[in-house]
C-alpha cells in the first residue's frame, strides 16, 4: 500500500513521529537518545548513485532470468545463487555470489523500442518530448543533493555512449563530465605553460569575462556568467588533490584483476573511488549488447564482463563502508526477444526484462516479479509489473528525494521530478 507521498508504508518510525512521541515517551526513554537515533537513522540514507549501463539491450534470458530447457531460454545454462531458489546465468558465477545483496527486477516494462528513445526514457524516468529535454538521475541528483568539499566534477561518465547523461532543463552544469580508460591520465589537466604566463592569462581572461558579463544573465549570489562558474571549476579541479580519485594505477594489481582485465572493470574500480572521494553519480558503460545475431555466443561474452565489475564493485563498495552510502543500478534500455530470429539472435524487447538495484535503501535478498516461460508480454497491468518511472521513483526514495516537488522548466512549463510510484517490495527499512 502506497501512503500520499508514493512512499511503501513502513514499520519504523520517522524522525518527525519519534519527535511528537518524545515527551510521551520521555519516563521511557531520555529525549536526547531519541533524538540522536533519529539523526542516526537520516544520515544512513544514501547519497549516491552508480549506474552500470549496459549500452545495446542486455538480453534477460542470458542474464538474470534464464529459462532452460524451455522454448525461450536458448542455449543459456543456469547456475544456483547465494539466495536460496533463485538461478540466474551460468555465465555470471561471480555475481552470483552477491545476489543475497541485490532486489532483482524481472518484469520491467518500458513503450520504447528504438535505441535511443528508450535509452532516453530508461535514464530520465520520461519518454521523449520533442519541446524540452529531461535530466538523467544523475543530473536530477545532484541538483538536489549538495556535496560539499568536492572539488572535481560530482556527475561523471565512463566510457559516455551516443546519448550521454545529461542536465537536460536543469542546465548544461548538470551534464556529466565525460572519460574513457582510466587507465590512463585524464587530459588536458596538466598546465601547458609556466605558472607565471598561467596566472597572466587568467588574469587576461578575468578583464574579457568583466566586459563580457555587463548585461548578462549571471548567478545571483556571486555575480558570475555560467562561463565563469565554469572556468572557475576547470581551474579548482586542475589544483585538487581529489583528482587522485580517478587514478586507478596505485590500487593493488590483485584488487584490479579482482574487477576483470577490461576497460569496463578498470570503469567500475574507478567510480568507486569516485564515490568514494563524493561524487555524487557515476556511469559506467558496457556497450556490445544489441545481438540480432550470433546472441548466445555475444550475449554471453558481455555478461562474462559485467560479472566480474557488477560483483567486484559490489564487494569493494561494502568492504570500504560505502555500500550503505551508495546505489548500484545497473540495467540496459530494453531487452531482448524470447522468440530466436533466422539469424540466431534476438531482437529489442521492452515487454518484460530485468533491472538490478543495490545498496543503500534497497531490499537485499529480493526477487520481484517474473516472465512468462512461454515468453508472452508483460503489460502495465499485468501483475508485479514495472515500469520505468517506478524505478526512478524507488531510487528517490531511497535517497530521500521528494520526487513529487516540480521544477520550472526553461518554457515555464512545470515539470515533476518523477511520474512513477515507488516499488515497495524492493525499498529496506531506512
Amino acid at each position: 500500500m502506497l501512503g500520499p507521498e508514493g512512499c511503501g508504508t513502513r514499520s519504523h518510525f520517522s524522525r518527525r513521529t519519534l519527535l511528537g512521541a518524545g515527551a510521551g515517551l520521555a519516563w521511557l526513554t531520555p529525549l536526547s537518545q531519541v533524538l540522536a537515533a533519529a539523526s542516526q537513522q537520516e544520515k544512513r540514507r544514501p547519497k549516491s548513485v552508480i549506474v552500470l549501463w549496459m549500452q545495446g539491450g542486455p538480453s534477460q534470458l542470458e542474464t538474470w532470468d534464464p529459462h532452460p530447457g524451455k522454448k525461450i531460454g536458448g542455449d543459456a545454462k543456469a547456475i544456483d545463487t547465494s539466495v536460496k531458489g533463485l538461478k540466474i546465468a551460468n555465465s555470471m558465477p561471480l555475481s552470483a555470489e552477491v545476489m543475497d545483496q541485490v532486489s532483482l527486477l524481472r518484469c520491467v516494462t518500458s513503450k520504447e523500442g528504438d535505441h535511443e528513445r528508450a535509452t532516453y526514457n530508461m535514464q530520465t524516468g520520461y519518454r521523449p518530448d520533442p519541446t524540452l529535454i529531461h535530466p538523467v538521475i544523475g543530473a536530477v541528483l545532484c541538483h538536489e543533493l549538495s556535496a560539499k568539499g568536492v572539488e572535481i566534477p560530482r556527475h561523471v561518465s565512463i566510457f559516455p555512449e551516443a546519448f550521454s547523461a545529461r542536465g537536460g532543463f536543469l542546465g548544461n552544469k548538470y551534464d556529466a563530465f565525460k572519460m574513457y580508460d582510466p587507465s590512463g591520465p585524464l587530459p588536458d589537466l596538466p598546465k601547458r605553460v609556466s605558472e607565471v604566463r598561467f596566472d597572466a592569462r587568467m588574469s587576461d581572461l578575468n578583464v574579457l569575462e568583466s566586459s563580457f558579463a555587463k548585461g548578462r544573465r549571471s548567478d545571483l549570489e556571486t555575480n558570475k556568467t555560467l562561463h565563469q562558474e565554469m572556468v572557475n571549476r576547470a581551474t579548482t579541479m586542475m589544483t585538487s588533490d581529489q583528482i587522485a580519485a580517478f587514478n586507478i594505477n596505485d590500487v593493488s594489481r590483485s584488487e584490479k584483476e579482482s574487477f576483470g582485465d577490461s576497460p569496463f572493470g578498470r570503469g567500475c574500480l574507478c567510480a568507486t573511488q569516485l564515490i568514494e572521494t563524493g561524487v555524487r553519480c557515476v556511469q559506467v558503460t558496457l556497450g556490445g549488447w544489441d545481438t540480432h545475431a550470433n546472441n548466445h555466443e555475444l550475449q554471453s561474452a558481455r555478461a562474462a564482463t559485467l560479472d566480474a565489475g557488477l560483483a567486484a564493485t559490489i564487494k569493494r563498495l561494502k568492504e570500504r563502508d560505502q555500500f550503505d552510502d551508495t546505489i548500484v543500478l545497473c540495467g540496459g534500455e530494453f531487452g531482448r526477444t524470447p522468440n530466436i530470429n533466422p539469424a540466431a539472435g534476438r531482437d529489442h524487447w521492452p515487454h518484460g526484462f530485468s533491472v538490478v538495484l543495490a545498496g543503500g535503501g534497497i531490499r537485499r535478498g529480493t526477487v520481484f516479479g517474473e516472465t512468462d516461460p512461454e515468453g508472452t508480454k508483460i503489460t502495465p497491468e499485468t501483475k508485479g509489473a514495472v515500469r520505468v518511472e517506478d524505478i526512478h521513483a524507488t531510487i528517490h526514495t531511497a535517497l530521500g528525494i521528494n520526487f513529487h516537488n516540480y521544477y520550472q522548466t526553461p518554457i515555464g512549463r512545470p515539470m515533476a521530478i518523477c511520474e512513477g510510484k515507488p516499488i515497495a517490495e524492493v525499498l529496506a527499512d531506512v
